[in-house]
């Protein structure tokens, strides 16, 4: 039972790296499985299509980054109101990294375009969660409209990626969080 869980594994390790390089419809079965190093049999043991094995590749990449996330966040300040301002230095650690590729969600959105697929509901689904753990910051740090503040603050955040990634502005997170700076100072007490 061990073997199974560590090929499966590998195989959504191998298939987030892939998908992340090269594109979700570029990536094809047999580069999945070449890469991985299992057979194509042990690729469908585990999963039924290769739809399913993007599902299980999102919700991997949705907890990783999430707790990711959520830790260096917490990490860099000692109130909520610091850890709102730091969510733009985690940002611009993000985007220095040598393996950023954009954000795995808006990325595989942009290629299943339909609101009503699986693949598209779960990326709207990992932005609804980042922004409640936004918003339980701004709540906390005592904002007059929380909800606000997020879907403002979380604005900044996703420009700031789309930036970084498309236009190659490596300041993009600097420059997102000084606007930040000027909402989270309107809204907070």
């Amino acid at each position: 039972m061990v073997k199974v869980s560590k090929r499966r594994d590998h195989l959504v390790q191998t298939a987030l790296r892939l998908f992340q390089s090269d594109g979700f419809h570029a990536t094809g079965i047999d580069r999945i499985v070449a890469e991985s190093g299992v057979a194509k049999m042990t690729l469908y043991n585990h999963f039924k299509s290769k739809d399913e094995l993007i599902l299980a590749v999102l919700r991997r990449r949705d907890e990783e980054f999430r707790n990711w996330f959520m830790r260096a966040v917490e990490s860099r300040g000692s109130t909520p109101r610091e850890r709102l301002v730091a969510i733009f230095d985690v940002l611009e650690e993000w985007f220095a990294d040598s393996q950023f590729k954009g954000c795995t969600f808006i990325n595989a959105s942009s290629e299943f375009g339909d609101k009503d697929d699986p693949v598209h509901a779960t990326c709207a689904e990992h932005k609804r969660l980042v922004l409640g753990f936004v918003r339980d910051l701004a709540a906390a740090a005592g904002a007059k409209d929380p909800a606000a503040l997020a879907m403002g603050l979380t604005m900044l955040m996703e420009g700031a990626v789309v930036m970084a990634h498309v236009a190659g502005q490596a300041d993009a997170a600097r420059r997102a969080g000084q606007s930040a700076e000027v909402l989270i100072g309107q809204a907070l007490p």
